[in-house]
């Protein structure tokens, strides 16, 4: 197939690793994409089911221009390589499972971010799409309508790597590169970097990602092992990443997560560390809880719009407009730290038995 002989102007970063069932079907919604000249680099760190060759395979008669580079383990390595290779002035860190169903995505997101860049030239901004979950089982779901709902948030930790991540080139010089620290979260840190350092932006398409992981393992205790996963990053305590290295499976092995071995774990290893360690480590899960608490404001809201079967996005936030006006102030100290701590160490108690 001919290739554009211009200069690319997005260069599409994807970490893979035992991606080749789903290679296809990415490259087809990649070439779908009109009115962009695009290049693909795709960062492998260990893939065992031929993901690069067939990749290769397919890079011969794809419409823009494939860079298969091998990269370290971890999320942030992969992404620092493929920006490290990418020649495009824009990139957009997507995950392999992430599709388009707007032909105009790509071309209206970046026109979008130029826009913006223009009326504030001197704000960091980047932007990410509103989420789309693509689900085997198509009835409306109030769980899943709230995490849709949540990603369209400006909020601290409501950003993640499934909603793909775009700027350009001297933003990510500026504000990058992926933390490596760290084998998960790495677009999540980046984007409340550029969230607290300037803006990102919510662009006007939608993507849609694959459900798979919620769908095998159970939504329930995903998001309860996700909740644990950000509470010990924001806190940095690697021994909890050290010793739990499967917390991640990769998503072709996936089966239905038990919380309970992961939880006997996790108490031992809190009870190893020492009184002062263990009372840092419990006053931080606090905070941190207390920090996530208009959580529960923002579920009342979204049950009450997706019963008026609003669009995620769509419809009123009274109560966490009430919570954030009132609430948050009433618990925002000593007390209200210690009292979300000690419902963490009983949850941590009931769920290891």
């Amino acid at each position: 197939m001919n290739r554009p002989t211009q200069q690319p102007e997005l260069a599409v970063i994807i970490p893979v690793r035992n991606e080749a069932a789903g290679l296809a079907d990415l490259f087809r919604s990649l070439a779908d994409q009109r009115s962009v000249e695009l290049e693909l680099i795709l960062c492998d760190d260990g893939s065992t089911d031929g993901t690069p060759d067939l990749a290769r395979q397919m890079a011969v008669s794809a419409p823009f221009p494939v860079t298969i580079v091998r990269t370290g383990t971890g999320r942030g390595r992969q992404l620092n390589t493929g920006a490290s290779v990418a020649t495009a002035p824009f990139f957009l860190f997507l995950h392999a499972d992430s599709r388009f169903a707007d032909h105009l995505a790509f071309r209206r997101s970046l026109d979008h971010l130029a826009a913006n860049r223009y009326a504030t030239p001197d704000v960091l901004l980047a932007g990410r799409f509103a989420i789309r979950f693509r689900r085997q089982d198509t009835t409306p779901s109030l769980a899943y309508y709230y995490y849709e709902s949540k990603a369209r948030l400006d909020r601290p930790e409501c950003s993640h790597g499934d909603q793909g991540l775009l700027m350009g080139r001297e933003t990510f010089s500026g504000i990058g590169p992926f933390d490596e620290t760290l084998p998960l979260l790495a677009e999540t840190r980046l984007a409340d970097t550029i969230r607290h350092q300037g803006s990102l932006l919510l662009l006007p398409a939608e993507i849609e990602t694959s459900a798979r992981r919620f769908e095998t393992e159970g939504l329930a205790a995903r998001q309860g092992l996700n909740a644990i996963i950000m509470n010990f990053a924001a806190q940095g305590w690697e021994p909890f990443f050290r010793e739990l290295p499967s917390l991640y499976q990769q998503q072709d092995k996936t089966e239905r997560l038990q919380l309970r071995p992961i939880l006997k774990q996790l108490g031992k290893l809190i009870s190893d560390t020492t009184p002062s360690e263990r009372r840092a480590l419990w006053l931080g899960t606090g905070r941190y809880i207390r920090n996530n608490a208009w959580q529960l404001a923002f579920v009342l809201d979204m049950r009450r719009n997706f019963r008026r079967d609003l669009p995620p996005g769509a419809g009123t936030t009274s109560c966490l407009d009430i919570y954030d006006r009132h609430l948050d102030r009433i618990s925002d100290n000593a007390a209200g730290c210690w009292l979300a701590a000690l419902l963490a160490r009983m949850w941590l108690w009931w769920g290891a038995l």
